[in-house]
């Protein structure tokens, strides 16, 4: 039976320990690109009796579900799926299951981005290979003042370092849930935003994209913020408003930004405007890639394609698929 996996960009997936019982059951293809448009991902994927998906790399759309007869069942990595048209799926009887989720690698990755990007460690260390000495002062954080938006899973986890580090929590006031979360903590919340963004000398961005969220920073919010102040996103980067970092950012305030994640990816050449600015710490959108995030998250994916293999499928989004699905066989 032919499993194709797509996007592995570092070609590390069949270096994972939890890899070999798949190897075992499936005839695996796997490719370390991501096709941008339909012909060629139908191309791709003509043979494949089920796809192993690497979080939101590869949309999976009505078009492209419509040009793949084979395809009988689509494993996710991950729990989030708004990249996968479920209906469609569902019309074609093709189950989808994905299960998951890893908190610590993001938050971590978050953390490291802060400690660089406030202390220029970055800059500093790209100054000494260019044959020179110290020329930036960095910025402590004990006593200093951290925001959150987005008080989650992560959120609360960034908080907690933040806390470690002696620094003043503040979460952004903008759910019950979060509000919640944060008086459970006895930390603050903020409900007013220009409040929450002026005070912040630090705010790390961790909404989930919803329909809610989508471009819920805005200009105005990033522009409240200090001129030494730093942005972090490691979320997504449509919660934020078009432009309005790279605008902000070009103004002044914030005085830097660490970003994780972009409109479109991969990026490559550069070609992100982002990237054209001196106060911008960059990284390829690796916040959850590291060795047991991908154990966590492949570990579960494999078991759902196994476990469809033995007619038992599990963490099945669409279950009503089922009722029109053929046997795996």
């Amino acid at each position: 039976m032919k499993l194709i996996i797509s996007d592995d960009y570092q070609d590390c997936v069949r270096t994972l320990d939890c890899y070999a019982k798949l190897a075992a059951q499936f005839d695996v293809e796997i490719h370390h690109d991501t096709l941008q448009s339909v012909d060629a991902q139908a191309a791709r994927f003509a043979d494949a009796d089920a796809l192993l998906l690497i979080r939101e790399r590869t949309p999976v759309t009505a078009e492209l579900l419509a040009r793949l007869p084979k395809l009988r069942f689509i494993s996710q990595t991950g729990r989030a799926a708004n990249h996968v048209d479920l209906a469609a799926c569902t019309a074609r009887g093709i189950p989808v299951s994905a299960e998951g989720s890893a908190t610590t690698a993001a938050a971590e990755l978050t953390w490291a981005l802060v400690m660089a990007a406030m202390r220029k460690v970055h800059v500093e260390a790209n100054r000494l290979k260019a044959g020179l000495w110290q020329g930036h002062l960095g910025i402590g954080l004990k006593g200093r003042t951290l925001g959150i938006a987005g008080y989650g899973k992560i959120g609360s986890v960034v908080g907690g370092y933040g806390r470690a580090f002696g620094m003043r929590v503040v979460a952004l006031d903008d759910h019950e849930t979060s509000r919640a979360a944060a008086l459970a903590d006895g930390i603050g919340s903020e409900s007013d935003r220009q409040t929450f963004f002026a005070q912040a000398d630090v705010v790390c961005c961790h909404l989930r994209l919803l329909p809610a969220t989508r471009g819920a920073i805005t200009l105005r919010d990033l522009s409240a913020m200090k001129p030494t102040a730093l942005f972090v996103n490691t979320s997504r980067s449509e919660v934020i408003a078009p432009g309005a970092l790279e605008t902000a950012l070009k103004a002044g305030r914030p005085g830097f930004a660490a970003v994780d994640v972009y409109e479109h990816e991969p990026i490559y050449a550069a070609d992100h405007p982002l990237l054209a600015l001196d106060n911008v710490l960059a990284t390829p959108h690796i916040g959850y890639v590291e060795k047991d995030t991908y154990e966590h998250y492949f570990g579960i994916a494999i078991d759902q394609l196994l476990a469809w293999r033995a007619g038992a499928p599990i963490n099945v989004l669409n279950p009503q698929a089922l009722a029109v699905a053929p046997a795996a066989g």
